[in-house]
């Protein structure tokens, strides 16, 4: 079966996650999918593929006679979908021989114009079979389309008979609500280095992201009848808005790209009496990260020193760092990538990650493990795409690193 066959298939489970709910897996939709993966896996021979507790689908592929002393290789996608759009009841819209131009995208009286402007690289795409949601929903290739990838490799690899070490898979829940990690169990995966499968255009090798933490402002205010309100009422919603004025108004994601670092407002509510604002905050450089979170704590200091002490509270979380520290460490995963990209015939793509994956949390955990491009774009909104030849590709390169595992050194050897 096709890569793209099966990301049809996929799309029907609305695996949402919900960071609200405190379970693992975040939403049911996740595991009800973790069972349909783990059936397949079995169906295509991976006969030691089961579903843990927390929802995390594993199984591998034993190494072939005379390939057991290579090091073991794992590939990671997610099950869940971005919360900030629709996942339920997908209805994909399949464009052949697509002609490189706008595209009306209509379900009933709804219509979206996927439009050459917004996304440029839409030319590049001109005559092959592009893949849509129907404008309502998001389609689900972040993360389904490595899902359906790796599945598909592990197919070929059983029927083809192609010779390896021992392989791994794993398909986890909650990665979009940064999760993803927080139960993987590193010893039952088994990989000596992994790559998750959870990129853009076919032929990205991305090992630098974000270092990232949440930041989370608490205002406690003072309500006073507004007549007599004079030098004793502080308006906690007033001074929110503080806040936001005293980070630098150009430091936003709408206004930042490439290393740039950013401070990113999700959301403010609030009223007289009290207030919150919650931030995420993201820098490549740990020196930068490290001064961002300084104008935060001064922030904190000086409005309490203005209002009065415990009117500011501010909670700092990191959420996770820059896998460059790691992969730099671990050089040959990039470079076989890079020669399996170029031997599908396409120029391999490494940009900075401005976010972050599994990955990045898995590699200071002591896997390796940097990110591979499944052919898909726009995520987490209704103009998401992909290609047929994209998946076909990013299978292909999977492939490829399969073929070179051979040119992994001892993790051992490497550690000591």
């Amino acid at each position: 079966m096709k890569a793209h066959e099966r990301f049809l298939q996929y799309v029907k489970f609305n695996t949402a996650s919900d960071e609200r709910s405190g379970l693992t897996p975040s939403t049911e939709g996740q595991r009800d999918f973790a069972r349909f993966l783990c059936d397949e896996l079995k169906r295509i021979g991976v006969t030691n593929a089961y579903v843990d507790e927390n929802a995390y689908v594993m199984g591998s592929i034993p190494a072939d006679e005379g390939y057991e002393e290579l090091p073991s290789l794992g590939f990671i996608a997610h099950m869940d979908t971005s919360p900030d759009f629709s996942g339920e009841d997908v209805r994909p819209r399949i464009f052949k021989n697509y002609n490189g131009g706008d595209i009306e995208i209509r379900s009933g009286e709804s219509v979206r114009l996927l439009s050459t402007k917004e996304f440029p690289h839409l030319a590049s795409l001109k005559g092959r079979t592009l893949i849509t949601a129907d404008g309502n929903t998001l389609l689900g290739a972040d993360d389904k389309a490595g899902i359906a990838e790796i599945m598909t490799v592990a197919e070929r690899v059983i029927e083809e008979k192609i010779p390896s070490g021992k392989l791994c898979f794993c398909f986890t829940p909650d990665e979009e609500i940064g999760e993803g990690a927080n139960h993987f169990d590193i010893a039952s995966f088994g990989a000596d280095y992994a790559y998750t499968v959870d990129g853009g255009a076919e032929g990205e090798i991305e090992y630098e992201n974000f270092n990232a933490y949440s930041a989370v402002f608490k205002i406690a205010g003072r309500n006073i009848h507004p007549g007599d309100a004079k030098g004793m009422m502080i308006n906690a919603s007033l001074v929110s808005t503080e806040i936001v004025s005293m980070l630098p108004s150009a430091e936003t994601p709408a206004l930042t790209e490439g290393y740039e670092g950013f401070y990113h407002l999700c959301s403010i509510n609030g009223s007289v009496e009290s207030a919150k604002l919650e931030y995420i905050v993201r820098d490549h450089g740990e020196s930068a990260m490290n001064a961002r979170l300084a104008t935060l704590r001064l922030i904190e200091k000086t409005l309490n020193e203005k209002y009065g002490c415990g009117t500011v509270s501010l909670a700092l979380k990191e959420q996770y760092r820059n896998m460059k520290e790691i992969i730099d460490k671990n050089p040959f995963l990039i470079d076989i990538a890079r020669e399996s990209i170029e031997e599908e015939g396409i120029d391999p793509i490494s940009e900075p990650v401005r976010g972050g994956t599994d990955g990045a949390r898995l590699s200071f955990m002591g896997l390796p493990c940097p990110n591979l491009g499944t052919g898909g774009y726009a995520y987490h909104g209704p103009y998401e795409h992909i290609t047929v030849e994209g998946m076909d590709k990013a299978t292909n390169i999977i492939i490829g690193i399969i073929r070179r595992q051979g040119k992994l050194p001892d993790k051992r050897r490497i550690n000591n």
